[in-house]
C-alpha cells in the first residue's frame, strides 16, 4: 500500500468538493444512518459526508497520526484499521465509502468485497482517473513535461492509479448490484495572488522534488538517460514557473476527473 503525508493529502484533496457535490447524489447521503469512511486520512472527505448526511460518520485509517489530525479537524469518531481486514462487525453500517483509496491498493476488487461484509446497504468509491488529467499553463513547457512524467509514473507504479474509468467494472466483479456512476471534475487553479501552497509547489518543481520522490516508479519505465533528461527539463520548467510568479504572470489550471461509483450490497431489502 502506498503511504502519503498529511501535507500531500491536504494539498491533493483541498477543495475537491467545494464547487459541486452533485456527483455524490447516488450515495443517498440524506438517508444514511451510519457511514464508514475507509482510508479517511486527514478527514477531508469525511467532513463532506458529515455535512451532507444526518447519520454518524466514522473515519477509519491504518495511520494513527493521520487519524489524529482527522479527529482534531472534524471531531468525528475514528478507528485504526486495515482496509483489507475491517475491524467492524457485519452489517454495522449502511454505507462504506472511500476516496482515492482503491487506486493505491493492489487488489481493489478484494477491498470492495470486504466492504460488502460490513455494509447492510451501499458501497461507494471516489477514484481519480489520473490518465485523463489535463493541464494548461502560462509556462509553455509545463503541460507537456508533466504529461511525460505522469505517463511514465502510471506505467511504473504497481497499483492502478488510473482506475477511475474502470471502477464500474470493478464494482460489478465484486458482486455489487444496481451500480450507478457519476463523474466529478476537480479544477485546481493557480493565479495571483499566490498563496503559500502555490509558492511551495513552485519551489518543489525547481528542485525536482516530485521526480525524486517517485524515482523508483519512474525508473521502472525510463532509462537512466531518459530520467535525467526529464529531471533536467522538469527543473528548468520549475525555474520558469518561479520567474513568472515573481512577475505575477503565472497561471495554471489542472483538471482531474474523479469517478464516483455506488453499488448495492446483494440480498438487502433496503
Amino acid at each position: 500500500m502506498r503511504e502519503f503525508s498529511s501535507e500531500y493529502l491536504t494539498h491533493t484533496r483541498r477543495g475537491l468538493w467545494a464547487d459541486s457535490r452533485a456527483a455524490l447524489k447516488p450515495l443517498s447521503l440524506e438517508d444514511r444512518t451510519r457511514i464508514l469512511d475507509v482510508g479517511a486520512g486527514t478527514g477531508e472527505f469525511a467532513q463532506v459526508l458529515d455535512a451532507e448526511s444526518p447519520g454518524d460518520v466514522i473515519c477509519l485509517d491504518l495511520d494513527s497520526e493521520l487519524l489524529s489530525i482527522a479527529h482534531s479537524e472534524t471531531g468525528l469518531s475514528t478507528i485504526i484499521g486495515d482496509a483489507t481486514q475491517l475491524p467492524i462487525r457485519s452489517d454495522a453500517v449502511d454505507l462504506v465509502t472511500c476516496q482515492a483509496l482503491l487506486s493505491n491498493l493492489p487488489n481493489p476488487i478484494d477491498i470492495l468485497q470486504t466492504f460488502t461484509h460490513v455494509s447492510c446497504a451501499l458501497v461507494a468509491a471516489v477514484e481519480p482517473d489520473n490518465a485523463a488529467v489535463s493541464v494548461s499553463s502560462t509556462v509553455k513547457t509545463e503541460a507537456d513535461i508533466e504529461r511525460q512524467a505522469r505517463e511514465a509514473y502510471i506505467a511504473g507504479v504497481q497499483t492502478d492509479v488510473a482506475l477511475g474509468d474502470r471502477l464500474t467494472a470493478a464494482f460489478d466483479e465484486a458482486g455489487l448490484n444496481n451500480i450507478l456512476h457519476r463523474r466529478h471534475y476537480h479544477h485546481r487553479t493557480t493565479e495571483p495572488p499566490y498563496d503559500d501552497t502555490a509558492l511551495t509547489a513552485a519551489a518543489r518543481k525547481a528542485h525536482g522534488t516530485a521526480l525524486r520522490n517517485h524515482y523508483t516508479e519512474l525508473r521502472r519505465e525510463l532509462s537512466p538517460d531518459a530520467y535525467d533528461t526529464l529531471r533536467r527539463d522538469w527543473r528548468a520548467m520549475g525555474r520558469a514557473v518561479i520567474d513568472q510568479i515573481r512577475n505575477k504572470t503565472y497561471r495554471r489550471t489542472e483538471i482531474i476527473p474523479f469517478d464516483v461509483v455506488v453499488g448495492r450490497v446483494p440480498s438487502t431489502g433496503q
